[in-house]
């Protein structure tokens, strides 16, 4: 039998073949410098075959519409529980200023998540207040792209209404949303789920809802949480349930798929003592994250091509060196931002267009604003 060598795995990955998960694994376990040197060149050669020199960002703003939230993810610093010191649910006048600052300030997105608010209902049902979120927005700013409600929210809603997902998101699509966010996966390991996030659907609900949203039109974003209580095996599993359900996508010719995989390292400073203990840092370790990016991009990038980093857990130094690791998105303006923040993330709120440009020159690349599906808006510079 062959011995396998990163050199071998990594010249068949330049040939257009998909890393299968031991070579997955086989990647991320390396701790050579020249052995993670050659995963970076070929990550960063991969970017600029499968999406180009060019590095896009996007002007969106970020709402958290409530932190009141029913359940008790072992990572969250964000939730509260009603009635507790900094708990607040926004008003459809609060909501709707955020939304004409953020149209003042050129975004052509709202991204929209909020807690799990068993308050959040209309009438006695939660569809309807969620409905109500969507059309506050749409009917009067309809050029803006919705980009709003986890695969978590879609079953909760559904859960409280005794509806099905498909009607979920149907209704929300009808009244104007666009797409939505992959967040809510952390890691699609049922293992690791029953201790980081145990009131959290399970991975086959979280891909259900997401192929289910890919077959009504919905276009979705991927994420992982990574760099906590998971193997470099389950990080991999991540990977190829991501992969696997693109694939469907695309050879079913379902009307949408994932624009974008997003890795999101662990932030711990102010989570929940018993998991801070337990994963023993307070900051992602950006030489472990920067790896995960770029065997990310090898294995995800022929179907997933383009690929983000964080710069709220980063911090935009950081993410830009991801740019160089196999990413070609530097992310959005964001303008608010309260989940990652609260849990400790040094990294901020807010990013100025001129900052990420500055950022994006920095590394001799071109950079150009785009849409939340990846459509150019203007003119780059070099």
């Amino acid at each position: 039998m062959a011995t396998v060598t990163v050199d071998a795995i990594l010249d068949r990955a330049l040939l257009g073949y998909d890393l299968s998960p031991q070579e997955g694994v086989f990647l991320l376990k390396q701790t050579d410098k020249n052995a993670i040197a050659a995963i970076r060149a070929t990550s960063d050669n991969l970017r600029q075959q499968q999406a180009g020199d060019l590095v896009t960002y996007v002007i969106n703003r970020n709402i958290n519409f409530t932190n009141i939230c029913e359940q008790h993810c072992s990572f969250c610093a964000f939730r509260r529980d009603e009635g507790d010191t900094g708990a607040y649910w926004l008003d459809w006048e609060q909501i709707s200023a955020k939304v004409k600052d953020a149209v003042r300030r050129g975004a052509t997105e709202i991204c929209m998540q909020g807690g799990l608010n068993l308050q959040a209902k209309i009438n006695g049902k939660s569809l309807p207040y969620y409905l109500k979120l969507v059309e506050t927005i749409k009917q009067e700013f309809p050029q803006l792209h919705l980009h709003a409600f986890s695969p978590q929210e879609v079953q909760f809603i559904a859960r409280l209404d005794g509806l099905e997902y498909a009607d979920v998101m149907t209704a929300l699509k009808n009244a104007g949303l666009d797409s939505m966010p992959g967040t809510a996966a952390e890691i699609l390991d049922d293992q690791v789920r029953r201790i980081l996030c145990p009131e959290k659907i399970d991975t086959a609900t979280w891909l259900s809802i997401v192929s289910t949203a890919h077959k009504l039109g919905l276009h979705t974003t991927s994420t992982m949480l990574s760099g906590h209580i998971e193997t470099k095996e389950q990080q991999i599993k991540h990977l190829e349930k991501l992969r696997s359900l693109q694939q469907t996508a695309i050879n079913r010719e379902y009307p949408a798929r994932i624009t974008e995989f997003i890795l999101l390292p662990f932030v711990g400073q102010e989570a929940p003592k018993p998991l801070r203990h337990r994963v023993g840092r307070d900051q992602p370790i950006l030489a472990d994250a920067l790896l995960l990016t770029a065997v990310a991009r090898i294995f995800l990038g022929n179907w997933i091509p383009n690929h983000q980093p964080s710069w709220v857990k980063l911090g935009l130094e950081c993410a830009t060196e991801a740019l160089v690791w196999g990413c070609n998105d530097i992310g959005g303006t964001l303008m608010e931002e309260h989940i990652t923040t609260m849990a400790g993330a040094l990294g901020g709120t807010c990013m100025e267009v001129e900052t990420l440009e500055a950022a994006i020159t920095a590394i001799k690349r071109p950079y150009q604003q785009r849409d939340t599906l990846y459509r150019r808006i203007m003119n780059y510079e070099l």
